[in-house]
């Protein structure tokens, strides 16, 4: 007698229904991508007790016939293959043919569909996967889906769900989602018997409103471009809208959601210093690619994907969105700086009373949000509001650009330093004063902040992140080109290193060499110091030197940063200068060009913000003038 059996029906589709259904959520996706295979635009999703009682998903869709919805329950039965040569021009969410079968054999399943020219309803119920009932009903055209008691007959596995809080967060999650990647779509989710949103218009920016608060779309960049190998288009966020973690970023390939780590890290790298560490960027990005070159029968669940042409991807999909973040501003509004975006848990406990109407802002999916000031406008505002005369614009990058190009980096500002000399004289006692007897409209506050009058209203400048990113961006052109920057020292400085920072200065020592120390070894843990950059301030050779490395050995066990980004951070950081420093007026003056001739402006290398603006308007409304 042959020792291997052939497992029975039932059996194997309950350890199918171990990879296929792992919680009430994988039902719901199931569910919803057969709802919306069908061809439907009014899908409704019905949940109790975090979908451990019932999911109930209903659509007016096509709808089956009998022997179609008999079928759609047996194993390996799809509607969308023929042929394996139809996995590479797959244009369907569902096509492995398991879900039904999988999740009726560990739940009490009803299936009820109708289509349009039948005169009922078809009615077939199942427990644990066995046929149980088949009746007509009256019913809707359209198919609805009803699992109830789901794992009743796996208690091991029931048992392991989490809390219904847990549990409901991914079912919520996974239909918003859907409901963002399909707006042409109707979508109704109601959890207990309380309606929690119910979009009838195909309004995406409306529905971003609705799950992050009144205003969010606006504060979004529009991004679009498209090849012949890859289109992107979509929405991602400011910084300002930055997150703790990485549920908010959607990525959708061919409408499909996906997740990607290849995306993921692209996008975090794109963004680079503008990001707070840890934090993640908002993303809701279409790509779209021919069938032929993605895998997507890698895993039953069906979000992850292989692309033929991983790098390609990769090397289209940075520099559009490095690209979009570069050209805006992200100087955060002083007036908004409280504000954040609406986590999916507060949302769905507020609930969603929303049926298409009310005060939302109505854009369509191609509309550009209203744009943020760009560099060139702040700096030249700035310019012109706080010296009475328009300077030199600042160039611009032009948008009649090729497609997928690598950003450029900003053409420097002009120096504009000689014409703010001439618009002023020395007073007396040398104090520096305008034309007219004014002082000039920059001001530091407690020895901390630079205070400019801009044309909208006035921006705020932190002055040690602020030479913090001119320092960090110094550093990485001086060590990228090998130029000399190094100042020689009249009488050389010797440094007693620990033997954690002699390990660390060994490793580092060719970089610091480029960046313009001078070093000699001198005994078995001395170091020599015989030329520095020449923006280390006198006296300081030996306490930078040491402080960098400290910084750099933290930097490197807690952020894991490349080794020269590390080491300009950790340069920029210790030599930049401190809170509570009194600059002259020149200096002043001088950091403020030196500030917008970097690339990026807006944010230190370690992501906090450097320029803070708060406009007219703004200060009207505090005083009541509005």
């Amino acid at each position: 007698m042959p020792s291997i059996a052939r497992l029975p029906d039932n059996v194997a589709n309950k350890i199918s229904a171990g990879e296929v259904v792992q919680r009430p959520a994988s039902v719901v996706k199931e569910l919803l991508e057969n709802a919306i295979d069908s061809g439907a635009d009014r899908i409704s999703v019905v949940i109790k007790d975090a979908g451990k009682e019932l999911v109930r998903i209903i659509d007016n869709g096509r709808g089956m016939n009998r022997e179609d919805a008999l079928l759609s329950v047996e194993r390996f039965a799809t509607s969308k293959l023929r042929d394996v040569e139809d996995l590479e021009t797959l244009c369907t969410l569902g096509f492995r043919g398991e879900a039904l079968a999988s999740i009726s054999s560990v739940s009490h399943f009803e299936l009820r569909t109708r289509e349009a020219d039948a005169p009922v309803a078809l009615r077939f119920r199942y427990e644990g996967g066995i046929p149980a009932e088949e009746s007509e009903v009256q019913g809707e055209p359209g198919t609805s889906v009803s699992v109830r008691n789901l794992f009743y007959n796996v208690p091991a596995r029931r048992k392991f769900l989490k809390s219904n809080a847990t549990e409901y967060g991914h079912i919520f999650e996974l239909v918003r989602s859907f409901s963002l990647a399909y707006p042409e779509i109707q979508w109704q989710l109601l959890n207990d018997d309380e309606e929690l949103f119910n979009f009838r218009t195909p309004d995406l920016l409306e529905r971003l409103d609705t799950f992050y608060g009144k205003g969010f779309a606006e504060s979004l960049i529009e991004v679009g471009e498209e090849n012949d190998y890859l289109s992107i288009r979509g929405y991602i966020g400011r910084p300002a809208l930055q997150k703790r973690k990485k549920l908010d970023q959607y990525f959708f390939i061919n409408r499909r959601l996906i997740q990607n780590r290849m995306l993921t890290q692209a996008l975090q790298q794109a963004y680079a210093e503008l990001l707070v560490e840890r934090q993640a960027p908002f993303a809701l990005l279409f790509l779209g690619i021919d069938p032929s070159r993605v895998d997507v029968n890698v895993h039953p669940a069906k979000l992850e994907v292989r692309f033929d042409d991983e790098r390609s991807v990769r090397n289209m999909f940075y520099p559009v969105i490095k690209r979009a973040v570069t050209m805006h501003d992200f100087s955060p509004d002083l007036a908004a700086g409280g504000q954040r975006a609406e986590t999916a848990d507060e949302a769905a406990s507020r609930g969603f009373a929303h049926g298409g109407g009310g005060t939302f802002r109505t854009l369509s999916f191609q509309e550009v949000p209203e744009r943020a000031i760009t560099t060139g406008e702040l700096y030249g505002s700035y310019r012109e509001g706080a010296f009475g005369r328009s300077l030199p614009a600042v160039p611009q990058p032009s948008h009649q650009e090729v497609m997928f190009p690598v950003p450029e980096v900003p053409a420097a500002r002009e120096d504009i330093s000689q014409l703010l000399r001439s618009s002023m004289h020395e007073g007396p006692e040398g104090a520096e004063v305008d034309p007219k007897g004014e002082d000039p409209k920059i001001w530091q506050l407690h020895n901390k902040y630079l205070i400019c009058q801009i044309k909208t209203g006035v921006m705020i400048i932190d002055q040690h992140v602020a030479h913090e990113r001119v320092l960090y961006e110094r550093a990485v052109e001086v060590m990228d080109s090998s130029v000399p920057n190094s100042q020689q020292l009249l009488f050389p400085q010797k440094v007693e290193f620990r033997p954690w920072e002699y390990e660390v200065f060994e490793e580092i020592k060719d970089d610091l060499y480029r960046l313009g120390f001078n070093l000699r070894s001198f005994g078995s843990r001395a170091v020599m110091i015989e030329g520095v950059p020449q923006d280390v301030r006198p006296g300081s050779e030996v306490t930078i030197l040491q402080d960098m490395i400290a910084e750099y050995r933290e930097n490197a066990s807690r952020l894991r940063l490349e080794r020269r980004d590390n080491l300009a951070k950790s340069y920029s950081c210790r030599n930049a200068i401190m809170a509570g420093q009194k600059l002259s007026m020149g200096e002043m003056r001088t950091l403020i060009d030196n500030l917008f001739a970097t690339r990026e402006p807006y944010s230190c290398p370690h992501g906090r913000p450097v320029i803070i603006k708060m406009t007219l308007t703004q200060l009207d409304h505090m005083f009541g003038r509005s």
